[in-house]
């Protein structure tokens, strides 16, 4: 005797309706039976269009939908939007149970998340909080007042990246994260200049074609000092409109790692009018002496392909593991 099949097909909401697999409309069009547990699945309107009647079932326990399923096969069970909990675990008792009487299960995907896909999910979840009815604290923020935050996560995310915890570079990576797509939330709402997370990926990504000529046209770089010429080129295109070198550096940095962005935009420029600072320790230590010598070892260390910011920060947290050593803590 010849087993019946049951069909589960599950899909993702985050592709558009309608786009399934050629197994899964197969599949629908070619079942005698089509159900589903959840009255609102997105693919319910493409189903019907496409000419695929889908009666709906009740949405009860995992083990009563199981029998119902099995008893009712052959058919397509149309996943619901939660994987319907417990259902498959339900279905593996019964097979193994009904062994010879259960009808051929079967599992066909028949939409896969593209890679990004959750990122679809964030869009939603951070719409959800700033419209109404969702969490006051967040409907109050503005670009203004997550400035703090987003400084924060940001060293969160460099202290995770030099200690090499990746469990924590995990976390800190997704309130990197989430601070792009709250900005990008907010900025919707303007009155006068909306903007949405679209645009923004839309504009980078368009920043980095254009940038990397070697990859998605015909320029030619086979060395990192090539492409890095070529970036320079082509933001030096970008920006004809700066009157100096220093244009575009925020001055907001701290003060390591805004002077050696300025070192930096110095040495790519072949600027030479202003000497550098003498590379010696004063004879009395002040205030201009000491920011003389900080930056002549900023200046020297870009020479040295150091980056002083982050050496320092080294340095700094040997300091403090020697430190609390010696007060017989742990580091």
């Amino acid at each position: 005797m010849e087993t019946s099949k049951l069909t589960l097909l599950t899909t993702t909401h985050r592709i558009a309706p309608g786009l399934l697999s050629w197994p899964a409309w197969q599949a629908l069009h070619g079942a005698p039976l089509v159900l589903t547990a959840d009255p609102e699945h997105p693919q319910l309107p493409a189903l019907a269009q496409a000419g695929v009647k889908v009666e709906r079932t009740e949405r009860t326990t995992a083990p009563a939908l199981a029998r119902e399923l099995a008893e009712r096969a052959p058919l397509v069970f149309l996943g619901s939007q939660d994987g319907d909990p417990g259902l498959t675990d339900a279905l593996a008792r019964i097979a193994v149970e009904q062994a010879g009487e259960a009808p051929e299960i079967e599992l066909l995907p028949g939409s896969y998340d593209l890679p990004g896909a959750r990122l679809l999910d964030l869009v939603a979840v951070m719409d959800r909080l700033r419209s109404p009815g969702g969490c006051p604290w967040d409907a109050e923020q503005t670009h203004e007042s997550l400035v703090k935050y987003l400084v924060e996560e940001a060293y969160e995310l460099v202290e995770a990246i030099e200690e090499g915890d990746r469990a924590t570079l995990r976390e800190e990576l997704g309130d990197v994260l989430l601070q792009v797509f709250f900005h990008s939330r907010i900025a919707e709402e303007h009155a006068e200049d909306p903007f949405s997370v679209d645009d923004v990926a839309g504009d980078i990504v368009d920043k980095l074609v254009y940038r990397h000529p070697h990859v998605f046209a015909d320029s030619d770089a086979d060395t990192t000092d090539q492409v890095e010429a070529n970036w320079e080129a082509l933001k030096a295109a970008e920006k004809q409109d700066r009157e100096s070198v220093l244009d575009g550096v925020p001055s907001g940095l701290p003060a390591l790692a805004y002077a050696a962005k300025l070192v930096s935009r110095v040495r790519r420029a072949d600027f030479t009018a202003v000497p550098d600072a003498p590379y010696r320790l004063p004879a009395e230590l002040t205030e201009e002496s000491v920011g003389a010598l900080l930056l002549a070892v900023v200046q020297r260390a870009h020479d040295a392909k150091v980056d002083p910011d982050a050496a320092l920060r080294r340095a700094a947290r040997g300091y403090r593991t020697a430190v609390r050593a010696a007060e017989g803590l742990a580091g």
